[in-house]
């Protein structure tokens, strides 16, 4: 799929991996739009690139349904890439002074990171699947889950069962939107340098990239967008989860 004139939205688009993303797919020619709740940084994009932000609840119906029509305006839309973050629970399972964990704090962290994916990609592929195709394809979805999903560490459960359940979801949809032309592929960050951990870019460099096997450093966000861009031109990739993190594996703590 060519991504020069196709319409894109990009979900999280104004955060650490999506504003990269952004750039990434707007220098290539593509349509954009930021789907996002940061207003400030996306209508900062806005102006700058001369893409399109429209402020996006990933969890609500309406609010993506809003942002595709948005992309729709430029072009059929071809691509839906979901990088958004949001409140994610965690703590233990049981305490150490005797406590379950939070139910609250764990539906929460799974409607974020979990329920919102599904709706986003639910809406966005039915989008494209009207779209006339271009040599038998109409479109791609891009997840982001985490190697989390894989190898959670202590104090994480919802958040690695809510990355866990993207893993999952990744080749029942490729193989449910087959029929479509639409691809659907994953990428499971690693350690990524970004403004999420709310942490000195050198605190998190000191303690992050000696775990890394190689490069002994934290990702680059432009390494995402350019993994993006690649799983966009190469047809091949459908119904499968990438590991963009350096050979890292997680601790259990």
């Amino acid at each position: 799929m060519q991504l020069a004139g196709s319409s894109a939205i990009v979900v999280g688009g104004a955060g650490g991996l999506g504003e990269a993303t952004v750039r990434r797919l707007h220098a290539a020619g593509a349509h954009v739009v930021i789907a996002d709740l940061a207003d400030d940084k996306g209508k900062q994009l806005e102006s700058e690139l001369g893409v399109r932000y429209m402020r996006t609840d990933a969890t609500s119906e309406e609010s993506v349904m809003a942002a595709i029509a948005a992309a729709e305006s430029a072009g059929p839309l071809r691509l839906s890439v979901d990088a958004h973050g949001g409140p994610a629970g965690g703590g233990r399972l049981v305490a150490k002074d005797g406590s379950p964990l939070d139910l609250n704090d764990f539906t929460t962290t799974i409607e974020n990171y979990l329920t919102a994916v599904f709706n986003v990609m639910r809406l966005t592929a039915a989008a494209m699947a009207k779209s006339e195709p271009i040599d038998g394809g109409r479109g791609v979805v891009i997840n982001t889950a985490s190697v989390a999903g894989y190898e959670g560490q202590i104090g994480q459960l919802p958040y690695a069962a809510a990355k866990g359940g993207v893993i999952a979801m990744t080749l029942v949809a490729a193989r449910d939107l087959s029929p479509l032309g639409i691809r659907v592929v994953t990428i499971a960050p690693g350690t990524f340098l970004t403004p999420a951990y709310g942490m000195a870019a050198e605190d998190l460099e000191a303690y992050w990239g000696p775990q890394v096997p190689f490069p002994k450093r934290m990702g680059r966000p432009s390494e995402y967008g350019q993994l993006v861009v690649s799983i966009v031109e190469n047809d091949y990739l459908n119904g499968e989860v990438i590991r963009l993190d350096g050979g890292i594996r997680f601790p259990p703590k």
